[in-house]
């Protein structure tokens, strides 16, 4: 994936973006949702709103202004809670590591959500109306959205949801939307360059010196 990096609103490349897809489509084979190949290999319908169709997928090493491809779906408070929520579930383990907001993980998820697949389209209703329902809910118990709480304010809504303790039956489809969204942000923040270096991924890089097989593993295949 390209390193692009982004500006300081949190925006990122289109194409980045829709590499991101790429890759966590491709991760998420395990879940339990179709397939990586069926989900990004076969042509896509039309998306809603009188977008064209682009054929089979994006041209991966060509730039897209926003809208080319598809309308984008998050509307600028809920993508404010989108950008608020990446952080909350996924703060910075070292110093001077970007926030997943800064990286533009938020973007991410409004590409997947609106993004002309099947697969996709069906997260786009459990996260747009979760993200509401997030303003909502911090509207009512502390009379701001959700974005303007306070750290403990936020854990105090997201620990209602997030199943670490048995939640509410009002609570339920909350916990859907929160279950989804934070494996959409993991998905796009492991696919940035930080998130690689987070799980110890090194990638394709060249190495000074290639020290070769063990002796134990040579003796285990019979070589030494």
């Amino acid at each position: 994936m390209e390193n692009l990096p982004p500006d300081p609103s949190g925006a990122i490349d289109r194409r980045q973006a829709i590499k991101w897809i790429a890759t966590a489509a491709a991760a998420a084979s395990a879940y339990p949702h179709a397939s990586a190949q069926a989900r990004l290999s076969r042509q896509p319908d039309a998306p809603a709103g009188g977008g064209n169709r682009i054929g089979w997928d994006p041209v991966l090493n060509k730039n897209y202004v926003p809208g080319e491809l598809w309308p984008l779906t998050l509307t600028p408070k809920q993508r404010k809670a989108a950008a608020s929520l990446t952080d909350l579930i996924l703060p910075p383990d070292n110093p001077g590591d970007k926030l997943p907001s800064q990286l533009g993980v938020q973007n991410f998820v409004d590409e997947w959500i609106s993004s002309p697949y099947d697969e996709t389209a069906k997260d786009r209703p459990v996260i747009t109306e979760g993200l509401d329902w997030l303003d909502a809910e911090s509207q009512l118990r502390f009379k701001k959205d959700f974005a303007d709480l306070s750290e403990p304010q936020k854990c105090a809504i997201a620990d209602d949801i997030c199943g670490k303790t048995p939640v509410k039956k009002e609570h339920r489809s909350a916990q859907n939307f929160f279950n989804r969204f934070r494996y959409l942000a993991a998905s796009g923040y492991y696919s940035t360059p930080q998130g690689w270096k987070d799980v110890g991924y090194v990638g394709n890089v060249p190495m000074v010196e290639f020290p070769g097989p063990t002796p134990e593993a040579l003796k285990h295949l019979g070589l030494a």
